[in-house]
């Protein structure tokens, strides 16, 4: 990397760091001063805030799939660094469920509290009192954001899903059973360049890694592009338990992550040159037959349902 690229990062990060930091401060007490009031406007800010935080920081934003729109929802995600959640909260209008140790983080400790986060203790003996704690949330109408991860990793992989995270996916709101939406998350590209799997760990955020002096080095980068999939939402009574709950989450989500690492999902170019910071389109383009066929199992499009019979139909006739 030359000098002058090294400098241009630095003031790249320096510059996106600093309007972050003053803007996210400027915000703080107009959103305590909402929540202490209990005024509609703290259940709107947030959505608005990780909005522009994701301009601010260079965040693209691909994302496919239908939003749940039913209220609670719980949304089952897979989890890779601090950065998923202005990229969640950008899209889902509702609270994390984090773990006990961010309430003392600095800045973001805070900045969970303002979002309404449920902190809880995410050993597997407490799981219990999660489903509690949450309960009261989801009765009230609130939706929640859960990584069943229980960590972050290096973005490459998705941890198993604990099951036990998934206790609260038993809760039944006014008799009805909860819905599960599985999200997907992908750090993609950057200035339009597929990531690799050396420099995915620069966004990813894992293991002892220092927090601000990754964050130091990330926020120098170009724009990134976040390739965010919506699957079909579900209930535990079409599985039976949680386990099988947390199973089928899994699959949908690492499917959908593996066409984004491979580049099977592909990016919709536009010819206006004009850059989209939000792009929201129902369904994935795939460029293989492989992902093709795969997608029937989730949200291909008729046109692509059409293509891979014709591939079919050829494949059986010869």
């Amino acid at each position: 990397m030359s000098e002058a690229t090294v400098y241009n990062s630095r003031i790249t990060a320096a510059a996106r760091a600093s309007v972050y930091v003053l803007f996210t401060l400027a915000l703080i007490p107009v959103q305590a001063v909402a929540l202490l009031l209990r005024l509609p406007l703290s259940r709107r800010i947030p959505l608005w805030y990780h909005r522009i935080c994701c301009r601010l920081l260079g965040i693209r934003l691909e994302v496919f799939g239908r939003r749940s729109r039913t209220r609670p929802t719980l949304f089952v995600a897979n989890h890779t660094s601090y950065l998923d959640i202005p990229i969640y909260g950008a899209l889902i209008p509702g609270s994390f469920v984090a773990k006990s140790e961010v309430a003392a983080w600095p800045l973001f400790g805070v900045l969970a509290k303002l979002q309404r986060s449920v902190f809880v203790d995410r050993r597997v003996r407490t799981s219990h009192l999660q489903a509690t704690a949450l309960g009261k949330r989801l009765e009230a109408g609130d939706s929640m954001i859960l990584f069943p991860e229980g960590t972050s990793d290096d973005g490459n992989h998705i941890l198993p899903f604990k099951s036990a995270l998934l206790s609260v996916a038993e809760f039944r709101a006014k008799g009805k059973p909860l819905t599960v939406q599985p999200v997907s998350l992908t750090y993609s590209r950057v200035d339009g360049v597929p990531i690799g799997r050396h420099l995915r760990p620069f966004y990813a955020w894992y293991g002892d890694m220092e927090l601000f002096g990754h964050a130091a080095e990330l926020v120098g980068l170009g724009r990134l592009t976040v390739t965010v999939s919506f699957h079909a939402p579900v209930t535990i009574d079409q599985f039976g338990s949680r386990k099988a709950l947390a199973q089928h989450c899994y699959e949908q989500i690492v499917g959908s992550h593996s066409d984004a690492l491979s580049g099977r999902i592909q990016p919709k170019v536009g010819t206006s040159g004009k850059w989209d910071w939000i792009r929201w389109r129902l369904r994935p383009r795939l460029n293989d037959l492989k992902g093709l066929r795969r997608a029937k199992r989730g949200f291909a499009s008729p046109r692509e349902k059409r293509d891979s019979a014709r591939v079919d139909s050829k494949s059986a006739k010869a």
